[in-house]
């Protein structure tokens, strides 16, 4: 016999099904409120000790929408022309430190310069660097930017020490002086120059030469080519399809990479043919790093390309800042032009050649003043991520395990209370200052400081002395891009008119 059921007990059965479904939902919603109170009070009781100490506490702030947290927020403020806007609104409610949600991680915003050293002086144990996957799949897990512990103490101190070395302070000088020189001749009076497409023409150069030993020519050529489609995926959305972004930049990074695997392996090959007695004093990083028989061809490779970035970005925008600022403060740039002529007089009157040397250009104080200075309000680098690898607390904040930092170099340089009238270029500022007790870290800090620090001032420091004391020049409106790197919209255009020789 087939059963069937009347209309009203289908009416039944449907009212008791939304009821269900009502009471699943009432509980499932609960739950989530209830699991969610349970981690935040985890949160604040994790570090509570048993003699009843006050706890340290999750930065006050918010994580924003869900999955994409602040980040449109955060995105939208480093595209105008004040990028700390961001973290100024929220240190106004939160404090120095906050919680917010940026590029995909529950994130501490440390715009305090005492949390921020702290973060950056700890080690891999503490903290590891954390970057945007983009930029961790174009890099690669053997990147000096990445790797941690030993392996990185290692490597950082051999490339720390070689460019630290005055053969090498006395090479680039020299490759420097040559270049500017060579540029600087074909100059015509009411030229419009290019700051900016000048600086990274001759810093890229220079560095490719000082870090893979290669000299003008076809391979130079190729390597520039291909490194310029690297570097544009490095903010690229992380997807690998075939034609996008970053798949086009990881394509050239290999054809880099096969290139300076090329290179290693006759660098090898000649090692192995010389004797003892043929050895010389390594020319280039690479020769260094082949001389630590641990460290895998890959792995040299791969940080040589790494490490080229500062050739397109850090050094060249350091010194079209400069000239920016200078150009906008005519007291600082005729400050700047005495010093640098009196130094050409003086030697030229004490016989000596007018060819200068690395201490005379670090000698030029008030030019490392004006360089100081640029470093502080320009912010090439804007800071730094770090992620947690245990639950920390620092200055009586909690940082959570896996949760990032990032130390915002930005809102530290331009504190009113570290300086007065933060955002006007005043290169005074420094005079018998300590630049280690007023938050300074334009170049990071820590075991990862950066290496080349004092070739970055030595070459700025050249290239600023050849154009104070050849040329003067009108600049032409510029404004400064500040995301996703530092930048000059025109590129800077200066007209340049050549000084009469008296």
């Amino acid at each position: 016999m087939v059963m069937r059921r009347s209309s009203s007990d289908l009416k039944f059965l449907s009212e008791m099904e939304k009821s269900l479904l009502s009471l699943f939902m009432t509980c499932m919603a609960l739950f989530i409120i209830l699991l969610t109170l349970s981690r935040r009070l985890k949160l604040k009781k994790r570090k509570i000790s048993a003699g009843g100490v006050r706890p340290a506490q999750l930065p006050r702030g918010s994580l924003g929408w869900p999955f994409i947290g602040e980040t449109l927020e955060f995105i939208s403020c480093a595209y105008s022309p004040r990028p700390e806007s961001f973290m100024d609104k929220r240190r106004l409610l939160y404090g120095k430190v906050f919680k917010s949600h940026i590029f995909g991680s529950p994130t501490i915003v440390s715009t305090d310069a005492e949390v921020s050293r702290v973060v950056l002086q700890s080690d891999a144990k503490a903290f590891v660097p954390s970057y945007p996957k983009s930029l961790t799949e174009l890099m690669g897990k053997s990147s000096i930017l990445l790797i941690n512990g030993g392996l990185h103490r290692r490597v950082h101190g051999l490339i720390g020490a070689f460019f630290k070395s005055p053969l090498l302070k006395s090479q680039i000088t020299t490759d420097m002086h040559k270049y500017v020189k060579d540029l600087m001749s074909g100059w015509q009076d009411n030229q419009l120059i290019f700051i900016q497409d000048e600086t990274k023409h001759i810093v890229f150069h220079i560095l490719v030469r000082v870090l893979i030993g290669l000299e003008p020519g076809e391979e130079m050529q190729f390597l520039k080519h291909n490194f310029q489609e690297f570097i544009a995926g490095l903010m690229s959305l992380p997807v690998k399809l075939p034609g996008s972004r970053l798949y086009k930049s990881l394509q050239a990074k290999k054809k880099m990479v096969m290139l300076v695997e090329k290179i290693i392996k006759e660098k090898r090959k000649n090692m192995n043919n010389s004797s003892d007695d043929d050895q010389k004093a390594p020319r280039d990083v690479i020769d260094v790093l082949l001389n630590d028989n641990s460290l895998k061809d890959d792995l040299i490779s791969d940080n040589m390309i790494d490490l080229m970035i500062p050739g397109e970005d850090s050094v060249p925008i350091l010194v079209t800042l400069a000239i920016k600022y200078l150009s906008d403060c005519p007291l600082a740039l005729h400050q700047l032009e005495n010093e640098n002529i009196q130094l050409k007089e003086k030697k030229s009157k004490q016989g000596e050649s007018t060819t200068l040397n690395w201490t005379d250009y670090l000698s030029l104080q008030f030019t490392q003043d004006v360089i100081t200075e640029t470093l502080r309000l320009g912010n090439i680098i804007s800071g730094i991520l770090r992620m947690a690898m245990k639950d920390m607390e620092i200055k009586g904040h909690f940082i959570p395990k896996g949760w990032c930092v990032f130390t915002y170099f930005r809102s530290v340089h331009l504190d009113e209370t570290l300086y007065e009238d933060p955002h006007q270029f005043n290169p005074w500022r420094w005079k018998d200052k300590d630049m280690n007790s007023c938050g300074f870290t334009a170049f990071g800090g820590g075991q990862r400081l950066c290496p080349g620090l004092d070739l970055a001032r030595l070459e700025a420091s050249i290239f600023l002395h050849h154009l104070v004391t050849n040329f003067t020049w009108v600049a032409e409106e510029d404004q400064v891009v500040n995301f996703p790197t530092v930048r000059m919209k025109r590129r800077m255009p200066i007209r340049v008119k050549r000084k009469v020789a008296t």
